[in-house]
């Protein structure tokens, strides 16, 4: 274990999305990230820019990813605290889809200054309609941005909004692989939950909501009890 220790200061604000993969919260870390002016972390960009890098948590990381095994806690860990100890986090960031484990969640309550405001947002949404949204999820291939052929599709077709870049639906979104993908994040996030509720700083809101209507509910939580 060799995390990151020494920081010069303590982020006034830190928030992290919980909910089962397909749930919204890519879509609504985006936003708040945007709006809050704060980072985006979630545990893809780390692997992606430290495997990039040729870094040495990154070739750790990828060696475990060849083989098909779930990166190490400490190696997440280590990523997360060197890429949070940089001057764009210093007034806070944003995590989504970390941290994914009790371990990892512990580690971060000891990371963080006591001045720190964390605020866990839970969406809750129904297995059913994850596998739902998921037959319907268009996300581009050159930004991530997501969309919902249904719900919330791009102005043309197959373009993205934001960038221009081509907008598919990704391979693995098909009932079985969804439904798997769901089975190991109760088992494995689940907990998570519980463990934010005991420490009095989780809000749940229903994800079954529109996008507009779940982002107004968080951004109106955050405001309130930010400023208080």
């Amino acid at each position: 274990m060799s995390f990151m220790q020494e920081k010069l200061h303590f982020p006034s604000l830190v928030i992290i999305l919980l909910g089962p993969p397909g749930s919204g919260k890519g879509t609504q870390a985006k936003r708040l990230s945007q709006d809050y002016h704060i980072p985006q972390i979630s545990t893809g960009d780390l692997f992606r820019e430290n495997i990039a890098a040729r870094t040495l948590v990154g070739l750790q990381a990828e060696g475990f990813i060849r083989v098909g095994q779930l990166v190490p806690d400490d190696t997440v860990l280590n990523m997360l605290f060197e890429r949070t100890a940089k001057p764009d986090c210093a007034r806070g960031y944003l995590l989504d889809g970390v941290p994914r484990t009790l371990y990892q969640a512990d580690q971060l309550s000891q990371h963080l200054g006591v001045g720190t405001k964390l605020y866990v947002l839970n969406l809750e949404v129904s297995d059913e309609d994850i596998v739902k949204r998921a037959m319907g999820r268009l996300v581009c291939r050159q930004c991530a941005w997501i969309y919902n052929r249904d719900l919330s599709p791009p102005m043309h077709d197959r373009i993205c909004d934001k960038c221009g870049g081509e907008v598919d639906q990704r391979a693995d979104d098909v009932p079985d692989v969804v439904r798997k993908r769901l089975s190991i994040y109760r088992a494995q996030t689940q907990p998570l939950v519980e463990y934010y509720r005991h420490q009095g700083v989780l809000a749940i809101f229903d994800g079954h909501q529109s996008i507009e209507v779940v982002y107004a509910e968080l951004n109106r939580y955050i405001s309130v009890h930010f400023a208080s």
